[in-house]
């Protein structure tokens, strides 16, 4: 598998994938008017990479496993990763995804995205909301890694130092926590991982 997993994008990111990449934007839909949502895009784009959109929620799976075919690597992105989580349960794509990227689709996870790789989310629940998603129950996630990242560490509301240890007290012991810096990537890729 090849997987980068970043908090924010990070200028990698056209060494690892090139060409037209599927873009899942479903962590993103309580953020939709936040300007980082727009720069994302928009960077990307200066990357020399072509955005497919692909929101999980409302495609069809069938018509995500063609999209997904049809790309040379997909990024998930950030925001609430418990409705990330649940727009692929619910419709079906989970599998979809998970399946895709076993086969060596590369796959660009940040902060939301990047969780959504462990092996479970619910380690996330001091960053991010649950409530988001009443009706998710199974917090398991794609698990194409062991490491469980934790984006944004750093001391920059409203994620606090505080909020990281306490992450640390709480689920160090039962997961392989990564804990990335703004501008930090994880790359795992042929059986070797590196912190860039």
């Amino acid at each position: 598998m090849k997987l980068l997993l970043t908090s924010f994008l990070h200028p990698y990111i056209p060494e690892f994938v090139s060409g037209k990449i599927a873009y899942i934007d479903d962590a993103t839909r309580s953020f939709a008017d936040q300007p980082w949502v727009e720069v994302e895009r928009r960077q990307l784009r200066e990357m020399g990479l072509e955005l497919i959109n692909l929101p999980m929620a409302t495609t069809d799976p069938k018509d995500a496993a063609r999209i997904l075919d049809e790309v040379d690597g997909v990024y998930v992105a950030g925001g609430e990763t418990y409705d990330l989580l649940w727009a692929l349960r619910s419709t079906g794509n989970f599998e979809v995804l998970k399946e895709k990227v076993e086969a060596g689709l590369p796959y660009i996870g940040t902060s939301a995205g990047s969780v959504l790789a462990a092996p479970d989310i619910d380690y996330v629940r001091l960053l991010d909301n649950a409530d988001i998603a009443p009706e998710l129950t199974d917090y398991t996630g794609l698990h194409l890694t062991e490491y469980a990242v934790v984006p944004h560490v750093g001391d920059n509301p409203p994620f606090t130092l505080d909020k990281f240890a306490e992450i640390v007290r709480t689920y160090g012991a039962d997961y392989k926590l990564v804990l990335l810096r703004d501008g930090e990537v994880l790359r795992i890729e042929d059986g070797r991982t590196e912190l860039i």
